[in-house]
């Protein structure tokens, strides 16, 4: 019995001192394969990540709702001027909206909402009609109480 723990035991000195070393495991798929390192690649049996789920800026557009996306710049709607926009159009239906043009050179277009507050004496958007907007700003008088001030913006030509 001994003999053969003795016979064991060299065999295995034996063995273990002919063994590749740890660095054999990085060259063994060298001559079997074109690929430089194949153990970077992904598991094939894992569902790829999506390459737009981990960058949410950049990409063109901003989600501005659950489901709804808009590639429109917000515009600072408190640094406009109530006495220089333009109504160029309005969209009546479920969610309406009124197309309006800043100034008489510029081409921009902003597009309001219904609630939106406008200028710096943040006047509210109440009504969006077919003809124009309502505006209804909050002021107060000289006695010191505060009033409404209501604003008919027709559509401009």
């Amino acid at each position: 019995m001994i003999r053969i723990l003795l016979v064991l035991t060299i065999g295995f000195l034996v063995g273990a001192s002919d063994a590749p070393a740890a660095g054999g495991l990085n060259n063994f798929f060298k001559d079997k394969t074109k690929i430089d390192n194949p153990f970077s690649l992904r598991d094939p049996f894992k569902a790829p990540v999506n390459k737009s789920e981990g960058k949410k800026e950049g990409r063109g557009f901003r989600i501005t709702g659950k489901g709804q996306y808009s590639n429109i710049g917000d515009t600072a709607l408190d640094q406009l001027s109530i006495n220089e926009m333009r109504v160029v159009g309005v969209l009546i239906g479920k969610e309406r909206r009124a197309l309006v043009n800043i100034g008489k050179d510029n081409k921009k277009i902003i597009i309001l909402k219904e609630g939106s507050k406008i200028g710096p004496e943040q006047a509210e958007l109440k009504a969006i009609l077919p003809g124009g907007i309502v505006l209804v700003e909050k002021i107060t008088n000289v006695y010191g109480e505060e009033e409404y001030l209501e604003t008919v913006i027709p559509i401009s030509k």
